[in-house]
């Protein structure tokens, strides 16, 4: 009597056994749901839900998101102080999520009017470049300049919370983009991207708000007022239409994926 023929990991069968479960495992439920979540649709559409809710809650989430939100706005008065020919002396940020640039230069013209302007400009404006990067699959490329741009605004801090908060932001871009796994990484492009389209209309209103209340007679706003003889509401207004012009133009290209 022969003894039974063992079946070998190897052998034809098992491979076929094999394929067999992998194929059941890949036709799963669980595995299709798993592959549906991590399409850019559902990506970009949960990200915008986070973003927005945050940005419209307020509380503890919105101000630690503000801090990211000052350090873009405070970048974007440094660099444009740079390119206008303007001596850069350092920036700081406060635990307030208020921010000051100082630069040496002509203390009028268009130059100084364009660094004033910059800074409620700019995390719109980097938001819609990141979605137009994001629209053609470049998360790494956003990963860098959101590097570059920390790296950049770490050199300039000259206060002790402003060199927290940008190493505290570095740290977990580090994570992102070293520890955690690959799929987390365009998530987090997302998430980012939405939250500086969104984080850069809040500020424009609560600038105004401010106003009303005479707390920000020194404000961007004001300032520009004082440099060009169109008045600071006109130059609230000019925020506004940009940011919201941005967050629409950005918004179409992240949902891109949701209407294909």
């Amino acid at each position: 009597m022969s003894s039974p023929v063992p079946l070998a990991l190897g052998s034809p069968a098992g491979d076929a056994l094999s394929a067999l479960r992998t194929a059941a495992a890949d036709t799963s439920p669980a595995g299709s749901l798993l592959e549906q979540a991590q399409t850019p649709a559902v990506i970009t559409l949960v990200a915008g839900g986070v973003a927005l809710l945050v940005v419209l809650v307020g509380g503890t989430p919105w101000r630690l998101v503000r801090n990211v939100v000052t350090i873009v706005h405070e970048a974007g008065h440094a660099l444009a102080a740079v390119l206008v020919g303007r001596r850069l002396q350092g920036i700081k940020l406060h635990s307030d999520t208020s921010g000051v640039t100082v630069s040496r230069g002509k203390p009028e013209g268009p130059g100084m009017a364009f660094t004033a302007m910059a800074g409620y400009l700019a995390p719109s404006v980097l938001g819609l470049l990141f979605a137009s990067l994001l629209g053609n699959d470049l998360v790494g490329t956003v990963l860098g300049l959101i590097a570059l741009l920390l790296l950049g605004v770490l050199v300039m801090v000259r206060n002790a919370y402003g060199v927290f908060t940008v190493v505290a932001s570095a740290v977990v871009l580090a994570l992102v983009a070293f520890v955690a796994p690959v799929e987390v990484q365009a998530p987090f492009g997302y998430l980012v991207t939405w939250f500086l389209l969104f984080g850069g209309v809040r500020p424009v209103v609560e600038l105004q708000t401010k106003r009303r209340r005479g707390q920000a007679r020194d404000s961007d706003a004001d300032q520009l007022g004082r440099l060009t003889a169109v008045p600071p509401v006109l130059w609230v207004l000019v925020f506004a239409v940009a940011t919201v012009s941005c967050l629409i133009a950005g918004g179409l290209w992240l949902l891109e994926p949701v209407a294909t």
